[in-house]
Order: structure tokens, then C-alpha cells, then sequence
């Protein structure tokens, strides 16, 4: 974690992560998934490495439950 956010190596396909998605993220909401994808390459992103959810849904990773 580099400021409280997640790195790209402690997340996997799987895991139940909370994400900001990009309407959101002005309210700071988060949603609850499953990581079906993980789209960022790089192992650390400022805003949090961005992720699909099992659902659909695309945002940053802000916490890992």
C-alpha cells in the first residue's frame, strides 16, 4: 500500500475489493465486487489501480476486503 491505496501485486482475479468508480468519484462512493479484471499495468497508480468488477462495473481500487 502507498497511501492507503492497494499496489497492482496484492490484487488478484477474485478478491472482494471496493472501487471508486468514475461518476463517483466526486462523492467519494465506493461499490463492493469481485475483481473479474485488472486493467492498469503498472503495479502502483496514484488514484488506484483500476479494475472490472464481476458485474461490469469499472473503477480504481481504493481498499481490499
Amino acid at each position: 500500500m502507498l497511501n492507503g491505496i492497494p499496489l497492482r501485486d496484492k490484487i488478484s482475479v477474485g478478491i472482494m475489493v471496493q472501487i471508486v468508480q468514475k461518476q463517483d468519484q466526486c462523492t467519494g462512493n465506493l461499490t463492493n465486487g469481485k475483481v473479474k479484471r485488472i486493467l492498469t499495468l503498472s503495479n502502483f497508480h496514484p488514484h488506484g489501480i483500476k479494475v472490472e468488477l464481476d458485474h461490469g462495473q469499472i473503477g480504481r481500487v481504493k481498499n481490499i476486503l
